[in-house]
């Protein structure tokens, strides 16, 4: 089974088997956000179990 590309561009799986994502809302709109929201917006966050099951689906080789 061949792996989902854009799924590997957009999530990141940990030694431990964890899957994280960036946090939503960094494009645009960037005017009326707090430095605050921006900076809390450049981490990896942890992605729910139920969806981490689905990820992980799609990326077979891992």
């Amino acid at each position: 089974m061949k792996t989902r590309k854009s799924i590997i561009k957009r999530f990141k799986i940990t030694k431990t088997g964890k899957v994280l994502r960036r946090p939503t809302g960094q494009d645009h709109c960037l005017a009326k956000k707090t430095g605050k929201q921006k900076r809390q917006s450049r981490k990896w966050v942890l992605v729910s179990k139920w969806e981490s099951k689905k990820i992980r689906k799609l990326l077979p080789s891992r």
